[in-house]
């Protein structure tokens, strides 16, 4: 029997191809010293690696757009500001004038030198950054041997496998050819992941022993529905990797027939699905699958990647597409969110704060920047008069933010209705639930809300104390938490007793697993990438939701996460 592999499925899909098995990353370079003679050549070889690899990085961020440009943009650019830090830099450029070190060594030297500093750091936020320091590195010295990284090169029919993969690097390997990916470490809700299945790229994270037992040339089939990866497959398993094909391209025309069906449980309950966007190609799919409207349509896309703030009539531009690209279903538009790990050239965020993910970012900057909140509200003031749209603000903690913001909008809509614009008479205003504290406190502030979105990335890490771009974390990082529930069941429930509409945005609104979880803790609005739209549309139509509440008791007594899961093994086998 051919040899199995044990990991976590990351990214649906099954793929085989020939193992490409990159080692990690290690700058085992000795010790080599240069003669004065040879000093410029050596800096000049230095800077042209640098610049190849600043080079690279432009190409691709060049090349990417909608939802790759979010989701590895942010890298890439923390990537390029990290090849021009005058530390790492002047530290290389002095190693090889002042010690005459090769530029390889100076290279493994300065970082070895970066890499103290680090490691002293306390804020595990910061620490986090030295892979990050680490890729630039590897980047820097692969071009110092005129080579494309291993780490970004692939080629049709090849599997890669490595002990982890940047987002930075998972857009060059699809468009590369490469058709799937075994990591030995990373989890199933990272950035890579995340991507991954935007990518439709299967991904099988945390197989302890790939780079022990896979070598380089062999066959591999993965499958990244069920985490399991087949050494050598024997003519057994490629005949039912053959039928697994077949499945999944029957699966895939069984959804597109439920593109114009209702989202309706068995029981006949109608559940919303609305779908999260931040460009025109998610706008069309969204509006083709039939979702219900945008329940997340995200703005920070017009000011990334620039180094000028976008004015009133540009922003108001992309509004009123994404309003008139829905056709009168209604647009939920979510004012800035930059700040923690979102790259910003502008000077709008601050760039030396300790803890970005803790610091200026959501409601907390649009009141701390007035002018720049008061351009973009007075945009979308003004595309409501294309069609239903709806405001919601970020990163909401207090009910002080709340009321400055509509008081702000009133005065707004007043103005532009002076000016002879045309806007809806009423625009419903909404707060996003990511900080526990507003979840414990929104009895305090439901009567000056409109809507509720429940960002559930985020509030999981706060509740968790857990950063979910921490690799080392995946396993805490997780809404399979007795308390997560908790706080999720409250947040809905009071939602409801208030007669307040309440919506998931976060990723585990998209994964079909967790849909179960979702209905029996009574939501029925659903706000998700459109890459999943059709597939919980199928959960949900399998689903009764009679029976889901009132199993709810059972799984709000959950204990830990095993418990949590056997709850949902058995919802999943009560479903027909």
């Amino acid at each position: 029997m051919s040899p199995r592999l044990r990991g976590h499925g990351a990214s649906r899909g099954t793929a085989l191809g020939r193992a490409r098995v990159l080692l990690p990353h290690a700058l085992d370079v000795a010790e080599q010293r240069i003669p004065a003679s040879r000093v410029e050549a050596e800096l000049a070889r230095l800077h042209q690696a640098v610049g190849l690899a600043r080079n690279e990085m432009h190409q691709l961020r060049e090349r990417l757009h909608g939802a790759l440009a979010r989701e590895v943009g942010e890298f890439l650019d923390l990537h390029a500001l990290l090849l021009d830090d005058p530390e790492l830099l002047h530290g290389l450029d002095e190693l090889i004038r002042g010690g005459r070190y090769s530029a390889d060594y100076a290279l493994r030297l300065q970082r070895d030198r970066l890499a103290a500093v680090f490691d002293g750091m306390e804020d595990a936020y910061l620490k986090s950054r030295m892979d990050d320091l680490d890729h630039v590195i590897g980047r820097i010295h692969a071009f110092l041997h005129k080579r494309q990284p291993d780490a970004v090169k692939g080629v049709a029919g090849e599997i890669l496998v490595s002990d982890n993969v940047a987002p930075s690097e998972l857009a060059q390997l699809q468009s590369q050819g490469v058709v799937g990916i075994v990591t030995s470490a990373g989890s199933a809700l990272s950035h890579s992941a995340i991507l991954a299945r935007s990518l439709h790229l299967p991904l099988v994270v945390g197989v302890a022993e790939a780079l022990q037992k896979v070598n380089d040339g062999d066959v591999l089939i993965v499958d990244g529905s069920n985490g399991q990866v087949i050494i050598e497959p024997g003519a057994a398993d490629l005949r039912d990797y053959r039928e697994r094909l077949r499945e999944l391209a029957k699966e895939q025309r069984e959804l597109g027939r439920l593109r114009s069906k209702p989202t309706r449980t068995r029981d006949d309950v109608d559940i919303t699905l609305l779908a999260n966007a931040e460009s025109v190609d998610d706008i069309g799919r969204a509006h083709a699958l039939g979702a219900a409207g945008l329940g997340l349509y995200r703005t920070e896309f017009l000011f990334l990647q620039r180094n000028e703030l976008p004015d009133e009539e540009e922003q108001f531009q992309r509004y009123r597409e994404a309003v008139l690209g829905m056709s009168g279903r209604p647009v939920t538009i979510r004012t800035l969110d930059l700040g923690a790990d979102k790259a910003d050239r502008t000077g709008l965020t601050l760039s030396d704060e300790d803890n970005p993910a803790l610091g200026l970012r959501g409601v907390r900057l649009s009141l701390a920047r007035p002018a720049v909140a008061r351009t973009q509200l007075r945009a979308i003031l003004r595309a409501s008069g294309y069609g239903p749209v709806r405001i919601l603000i970020p990163m909401v903690s207090t009910r002080e933010e709340i009321l400055q913001l509509r008081r702000q909008i009133k005065r707004l809509a007043q103005q532009l209705r002076e000016e002879g614009h045309e806007i809806a008479e009423r625009v419903p205003f909404g707060a996003m639930i990511e900080v526990p504290a507003a979840a414990l406190a929104l009895e305090s502030f439901i009567d000056e809300v409109d809507f509720l979105s429940i960002g559930t990335n985020d509030l999981v890490q706060y509740l968790m104390a857990a950063d979910r771009n921490n690799e080392a974390l995946g396993e805490l990082y997780s809404p399979l938490h007795p308390a997560v529930l908790r706080l999720l069941g409250l947040v809905i429930a009071t939602a409801k007793g208030n007669g307040t509409p309440v919506a998931v945005c976060g990723e585990i609104a998209g994964d079909p697993r967790f849909v179960p979880m979702l209905l029996a803790l009574g939501l029925t609005e659903f706000s998700l990438h459109p890459a999943t739209l059709l597939e919980v549309r199928r959960t949900v139509r399998a689903s009764d939701l009679g029976t889901l509440l009132a199993q709810a008791p059972r799984l709000l007594r959950a204990r830990d996460r095993k418990g949590i899961e056997k709850w949902l093994e058995a919802a999943a086998g009560a479903a027909p």
